[in-house]
């Protein structure tokens, strides 16, 4: 009931927009665009009105329209525009029953063709019952196929596992390697050249006055054995820091960024718990080596002015976090098998690794920078009794 007052309601102000639409119409002569009527059509559809419908309509507006005293000529002129503006008018209604005539008509045909293929998909299932029962032993051949697969990952997981284990002995191995070596750079040739430096200062001391020449060589000669000295204690402090040995870890961070803030001009500040000194070490030594090795890639590649680097404690974990102020660089993009940025990072993922911790790097081109490490505290018994103490030790370069 309430959608036939709708209906009604609408259809009257069709009638009524119809009227005005007609009237403009034909006092603007024949030049007039008749898109008015193709959407008042348009308008007559949407609300469910068919030809019949707006045919009652245009003859109540074209009716009102004619006055009896217009002269026939000028009468039958009007009722000739009023002709096209209701062709105009039902133009969309027309356009929609001609579709959906066609639709019916391709309906039948698809119909046709239906029943015609159901004949043909009749034929087709004896053929296909006996592709069935093939794609059945196809698919017992691949059960066994996947058991198979499913072997040679295991053994593939397996072989990876017993990789990375020879990978973590490699890492040791290397590191127990250049300790022995620093160990005799320092002991051996080291005491050899301080040695040969000082006969060559005694040989200086006894020489005459006559023997000038003699004296200008031994001089140069001190001078390359003193510059021999410095670089193998410094290569024996690359190789293997005794500091970190004899005096713990914050000792031999700060010696090698001191060192590290001169060649470079990077200002670098360092806090750490004392508590670290109590760990084994084992811990000590990898993030000694992540740090240097961190420190290193920033120097080369960052473009930064400043370093963060701290080590704190904390429930049982030890976390070591390295940040920048640099360019950074794209974690997760491809790099070249060989690419020594890369590997730097794969080396000090294992050095962590190899000791249950966790390495993480978080970075993007144009941020900043941040390499951390977190390792489960281990404990070095006879250093937790040595050294009681808790504190942070800072260093700044400006």
């Amino acid at each position: 009931m309430k959608s036939a007052a709708k209906l009604k309601v609408q259809r009257t102000e069709l009638s009524r927009l119809y009227h005005l639409a007609l009237r403009e119409y034909l006092n603007g002569g024949n030049g007039l665009d008749v898109e008015a009527a193709r959407e008042l059509g348009r308008h007559a559809l949407t609300i469910g009105l068919e030809t019949l419908d707006m045919a009652r309509i245009h003859e109540i507006a074209a009716d009102s329209l004619m006055l009896p005293e217009t002269p026939a000529n000028i009468s039958n002129g009007l009722m000739g525009r009023a002709g096209l503006f209701f062709a105009e008018a039902i133009t969309p209604i027309e356009q929609t029953h001609r579709g959906a005539r066609e639709a019916d008509t391709h309906l039948n045909q698809i119909v046709k063709a239906l029943s015609q293929r159901t004949l043909e998909l009749a034929d087709s299932v004896e053929e296909l019952k006996r592709e069935i029962l093939q794609r059945k032993a196809v698919e017992e051949s691949l059960r066994a196929s996947e058991l198979t697969s499913r072997g040679l990952l295991e053994k593939s997981r397996q072989m990876q596992e017993e990789l990375r284990s020879l990978s973590r002995q490699l890492l040791s191995a290397q590191e127990e390697e250049r300790r022995k070596i620093s160990r005799e750079l320092h002991d051996v040739i080291a005491q050899t050249l301080t040695g040969i430096n000082m006969r060559l200062a005694t040989l200086k001391a006894e020489s005459t006055a006559s023997t000038q020449q003699l004296q200008e060589k031994i001089t140069s000669t001190q001078r390359l054995v003193e510059k021999s000295v410095d670089i193998v204690h410094r290569f024996a402090r690359e190789l293997r820091p005794t500091m970190l040995d004899d005096l713990g870890l914050i000792p031999a961070l700060k010696s090698f960024m001191k060192v590290y803030m001169e060649d470079t001009g990077l200002r670098v500040s360092f806090k750490s718990f004392a508590g670290i000194e109590q760990s084994n070490g084992t811990t000590r030594t990898v993030l000694y080596r992540v740090a240097q090795e961190a420190l290193t890639n920033v120097a080369r590649h960052a473009k930064a002015s400043r370093v963060e680097v701290s080590i704190q404690g904390h429930n049982g974990i030890i976390r070591m976090e390295i940040k920048d102020n640099g360019n950074g660089f794209d974690v997760d993009g491809k790099s070249k098998p060989l690419d020594h940025d890369r590997l730097g990072l794969l080396g000090m993922r294992e050095r962590v690794e190899m000791i249950g911790g966790t390495f993480s790097v978080e970075s993007a081109p144009g941020k900043p920078t941040t390499v951390r490490v977190e390792i489960p505290a281990q404990t070095d018994p006879a250093r937790q009794a040595a050294r009681k103490k808790s504190g942070t030790t800072i260093l700044k370069c400006q």
